[in-house]
């Protein structure tokens, strides 16, 4: 298999493409209660339908096959199945015991679809973790503004379980997505770090959510406010992903161009949803889109969430094809601090 240092070389070359929604793919197989249980969890006594990180246990053959579609599409970097395979997440079904299989068969599905599906072409596999459900910097009691669900040791044992099993299983990158509570990004970091003592860790992606158009991720911060706080992970990419689509997070991504001194990934939505909560946007609309911004020099590495298909992943990797990637700028030697917006304090000396 590809190594790191070959996806450095592609992505100096050229501009990256990374799969699209795994959850909309699920849904394209319909999967009812049974197809979520399989033989295993026949007689569990919780339901489990919409636990998608389960199917990597009781639908391997489903999950393998979405991955290996994206890979026909042109994907160079798969993201496993293990946006909610952490200990927080999988409390809502009874399923933490599952944490480590989950991440480690999540592994073994997606090189198996990139053995199968392109043999011999360089795929590499982030493996993906989610936010989990709860949030560190916001109280979900409106009455109790100070009270915490989840504390950061409590997030950094759920991230640091689930990235050891991805890094154990052989994960070429981490990939910490859908940020909308940099103080659980920033948790997450810190459990992934503390596992160097152990073992060797591939390098990081990062990726933010911006919730709505105000601009700012759910609590609070602009898009250099976020990439302030978390550099110092110095992430192999950082970039933005869900909530918005393309034409919405275009000016966001602009910000993190012109701020960031790494890769910059963008991975929206095929627009905004509907009534219905789908999305409606064609590939070739959102392909124009990102081709659009590969021609402005905005972005590195770019894929699809939320809506996006193969035929999505398709159209924007013809769309970007034979389009330099963004410029790496170097490093600003000036003093970032970051709340809710950037502050830069000047040159340093």
């Amino acid at each position: 298999m590809a190594g790191i240092e070959e996806l450095e070389k592609i992505t100096r070359e050229r501009i990256a493409v990374l799969d699209g929604a795994m959850g909309t793919m699920i849904q394209r197989h319909k999967p009812d209660e049974a197809t979520y249980r399989g033989a295993r969890f026949a007689d569990y006594p919780s339901d489990v339908a919409g636990n998608n990180e389960l199917l990597s246990l009781t639908a391997p053959d489903m999950i393998r096959d979405i991955h290996a579609d994206f890979v026909r599409a042109g994907a160079d970097i798969l993201t496993t199945n293990t946006f909610g395979a952490n200990a927080i997440s999988q409390a809502d079904y009874g399923m933490e015991d599952l944490v480590d299989e989950m991440n480690a068969e999540s592994v073994r599905l997606a090189r198996e679809a990139i053995e199968a599906a392109a043999p011999g072409r360089p795929c590499f596999i982030a493996g993906a973790i989610g936010p989990t459900n709860q949030t560190a910097s916001i109280s979900p009691d409106v009455n109790d503004p100070g009270y915490r669900k989840v504390t950061f040791d409590d997030l950094a044992a759920a991230y640091g379980q689930a990235a050891r099993a991805l890094i154990k299983a052989g994960a070429d990158l981490i990939l910490i997505e859908t940020v909308f509570d940099t103080l659980n990004c920033k948790a997450a970091i810190y459990a992934i770090e503390s596992l160097r003592d152990e073992m060797d860790v591939p390098p990081l992606m990062i990726s933010g959510t911006i919730t709505d158009r105000s601009g700012r991720t759910l609590t609070g911060q602009t898009p250099e406010a976020f990439w302030a706080s978390i550099s110092h992970a110095r992430p192999f990419a950082v970039g933005l992903n869900c909530a918005l689509g393309a034409a919405e997070m275009r000016a966001h991504i602009r910000t993190l161009a012109g701020i960031a001194d790494t890769r910059v990934s963008a991975y929206p939505n095929a627009g905004l949803p509907n009534e219905m909560g789908g999305y409606d946007e064609t590939p070739g609309e959102t392909a124009a889109h990102l081709g659009e911004w590969a021609e402005a020099g905005l972005v590195n590495i770019v894929g699809g969430c939320c809506g996006t298909t193969p035929e999505h992943i398709a159209a924007i990797a013809q769309a970007v094809a034979g389009k330099p990637p963004r410029r790496i700028p170097p490093r600003a030697e000036v003093l970032r601090l970051s709340g809710l917006e950037l502050f830069e304090a000047g040159r340093v000396a």
